[in-house]
């Protein structure tokens, strides 16, 4: 793509989609690296190249390329079980008697859920921060699998964390040693760290939330190993690099291992060891996406093109980045819809707060608050919808829109929640 229309894209994304503050995207096109910017760091430092940003799941890649390398040395096995490597005292959930191996974890096939359910942080701002391996070690004692291993898949930041936190156990150093010293020191990967050095603070670009508030970073303990990697543009390239190019190293030996098992997801996508795999419009995409609490990533190429793309994004943007990073790999991917949000008289976003019973159990709780309009899911947080017309509005944390049934002189009677393709109608409840 010429350098003119990527420029345009992403200026786009940012003043009138208003998706984030700031994108960087990089491209290699036959050896030759490109960078584009657009928008802004949140901090005094304009944004490049080097600006460092969290990379959250594509930290995963770097846990399947771990867990390549430590087969390849002969330290583990892919079918070893995971219990194999816990404390004795850990009661490892099996199903009918079949374990949860290495590789069931790598490829998001253990059966365990996307996060255990005593995950309970003291400040979701910074949720990870106080999972210790203890809580991890009491959830995996009591927990029960309802799906045999390495037959289903659930994304499961959970199981990443733990196949991480396993590594490092077995090797006697710490996740994020294990990562430096074996693939990052190995592709000059200086800037690819989860503790910042005194010059990626400086370089660190300020994270935001969905509704382009400034939020805090996020800290890992146990659970590192599912994303707590921050890096930049520049050291993606490397890795990228080598993607394309891989060279006769043990890292590439190992990145080529992650990509030789395939498990099935769904929709013509298949999952790798930490990597996700689409075969659509005659082309076969490898990629990954990663999202914090401020943050959006992704990184990925064709393997029969070679096109492919590294964005990244300081702000919580995740299917509109997903859906941009995979049509510049691919121009056949839809890009994100260009949604404009337009000003809305509050005395309309009044008519609209009340009740809305999609199903006995799926209630809409919809609260204005002035100029704003706040939409509360059953046993979901409260999140802000954001108007396109008068009466449609769509949320930014997720792909999904509302649609309200004009008032006829008082309150609206119902809404249209539209999401994975389905239109679910809601009438207001008394």
């Amino acid at each position: 793509m010429p350098v003119q229309n990527l420029a345009a894209i992403l200026k786009e994304r940012v003043d009138i989609a208003r998706d984030t503050m700031g994108l960087v995207a990089a491209s290699i096109d036959s050896g030759q690296r490109s960078v584009t910017v657009y928008g802004q760091s949140g901090s005094d430092r304009p944004l490049d190249a080097d600006t460092v940003f969290e990379i959250g799941s594509i930290t995963k890649v770097l846990t399947s390329l771990l867990l390549a390398d430590m087969v390849l040395r002969g330290e583990v096995a892919a079918d070893d079980p995971a219990s194999k490597f816990l404390p004795a005292s850990v009661r490892m959930p099996d199903f009918e008697g079949a374990p949860i191996t290495l590789l069931d974890l790598a490829t998001y096939t253990s059966g365990l859920p996307r996060m255990p359910s005593n995950f309970a942080p003291k400040d979701w701002g910074n949720p990870y921060i106080d999972y210790t391996a203890e809580r991890l070690y009491d959830y995996l004692s009591n927990h029960k699998l309802g799906f045999k291993p390495g037959k289903h898949f659930e994304y499961s930041n959970l199981g990443f964390g733990l196949l991480g936190h396993i590594l490092e156990l077995r090797a006697g150093r710490s996740y994020e040693e294990l990562v430096v010293s074996r693939i990052c020191a190995p592709l000059g990967m200086d800037d690819t760290r989860i503790t910042l050095t005194d010059s990626m603070k400086q370089r660190l670009a300020q994270g935001h939330n969905a509704g382009l508030a400034p939020v805090p970073n996020w800290d890992f303990l146990a659970l590192a190993g599912a994303g707590a990697f921050r890096s930049t543009a520049n050291d993606l390239l490397k890795f990228l690099q080598m993607c394309l190019d891989a060279p006769d190293t043990p890292v590439a030996a190992a990145l080529k291992m992650t990509l030789s098992e395939r498990r099935p997801r769904m929709d013509q996508r298949d999952v790798a060891l930490g990597w996700f795999v689409s075969s659509r419009f005659g082309d076969e995409l490898i990629w990954k996406s990663g999202g914090t609490g401020g943050y959006a990533t992704f990184i990925g190429y064709s393997t029969k093109t070679r096109r492919n793309c590294i964005l990244l994004s300081n702000a919580a943007d995740y299917d509109a980045h997903i859906a941009l990073g995979t049509h510049l790999v691919n121009a056949a991917y839809p890009p994100p819809k260009l949604r404009r949000e337009v000003p809305v008289d509050p005395a309309v976003l009044a008519t609209y707060a009340g009740r809305y019973e999609i199903s006995p159990t799926f209630i809409l709780t919809v609260r204005p608050d002035g100029k704003r309009l706040y939409i509360q899911a059953t046993a979901q947080p409260e999140f802000e919808a954001y108007a396109e017309s008068e009466t449609e509005f769509f949320y930014r944390v997720v792909d999904a829109q509302v649609s309200f049934a004009r008032p006829e002189g008082g309150m609206a009677p119902s809404l249209t929640l539209h999401q994975n393709g389905k239109d679910m109608p809601g009438k207001r409840l008394p």
